[in-house]
């Protein structure tokens, strides 16, 4: 959809977050918030978890609601009249596995008043890299959940290569097993961050849509802060509800969240320097290659 040269943009509609509470750093709700508010939307916050920092940075503090606590937040928001008024919804990281069901149920209850409004569910439940040397950094049950309850609801779901492997049972170690495991798992869109890139010291983000499959590279950045994929899964629904094309708002969000990294790095932060760097999220002036992948061996 393009606009007018002289006409005022339109208004950027509200997004519903569902994921975890940070008191220091930007990962999760606490960057993603910042990040979607920036670019002009209301968000309406629910948190899954508190806790004092990223795992990656030590243990800490857990403070989950009880799921009957949950749930009656979750109810309050189902029964609000301004329930109409979101554009999308985005969930991340659960506190335990019984959210996923509370969850489901206000998705489709979004839906029921603005079937328009795209879900973005973004697996967060593990790695091929972690503290513990790799896998599920979540409780089974927990991953389970997501796989069974959320993914299926879902317009769009953005796991890494570890979760999509995780989800799809089965082995993501080329671009070419990604995209196939991408069409396996569904859903209309399916964006796989730090997919194997062609290029050498590079990190692919491909994307299985309905028109075919479109990978942005750009080249790896050594120890990047923690909170990535969060962002570039908000950044990628904000585009996608500003009416952009898949190829425009992959590249887009990709070169806002290279940039970030960059600019995080280059200045020692093990944060992500969302307040300093703003400027990246709203406008990046990284440059981000784009290809088609062609799916002819994928669909074979």
């Amino acid at each position: 959809m393009m606009q007018q040269p002289g006409a005022p943009e339109p208004r950027k509609k509200p997004i519903l977050v569902i994921t975890s509470q940070v008191v220091r750093g930007g990962i999760s709700g606490r960057g993603l918030t910042f990040a979607l508010e920036r670019i002009g939307h209301d968000v309406w916050f629910l948190p899954t978890i508190l806790l004092p920092w990223h795992p990656g940075h030590g243990k800490g503090t857990r403070i989950v609601a009880s799921s009957e606590d949950f749930a009656a937040i979750v109810n309050d928001l189902v029964t609000s009249p301004k329930l109409e008024e979101l554009g999308g919804i985005i969930s991340g990281y659960l506190g335990n596995a019984e959210q996923a069901h509370a969850i489901a149920k206000l998705v489709k209850a979004v839906k029921t008043v603005n079937p328009e409004a795209p879900y973005l569910c973004d697996p967060v439940m593990g790695d091929h890299v972690s503290a513990s040397g790799g896998g599920l950094y979540v409780p089974k049950a927990t991953a389970e959940a997501i796989r069974d309850e959320l993914v299926p609801l879902a317009d769009i779901v953005t796991p890494n290569a570890f979760e999509l492997g995780w989800l799809t049972q089965r082995e993501v170690e080329s671009e070419l097993q990604a995209l196939s495991a991408a069409r396996a798992l569904g859903n209309k869109r399916v964006l796989i961050t730090s997919s194997p890139a062609l290029r050498r010291n590079a990190i692919a983000n491909l994307l299985a849509g309905p028109r075919g499959a479109v990978a942005a590279e750009h080249a790896a950045i050594t120890n990047p802060p923690h909170g990535t994929g969060d962002l570039i899964a908000g950044l990628f629904l904000s585009n996608h509800l500003q009416g952009f094309d898949d190829e425009e708002a992959l590249k887009r969000a990709s070169a806002s969240v290279f940039e970030l990294v960059a600019r995080s790095v280059k200045k020692g932060a093990d944060e992500l320097l969302f307040a300093e760097e703003q400027q990246s999220v709203v406008k990046a002036m990284a440059l981000v290659t784009s290809r088609r992948v062609l799916e002819t061996k994928v669909r074979a």
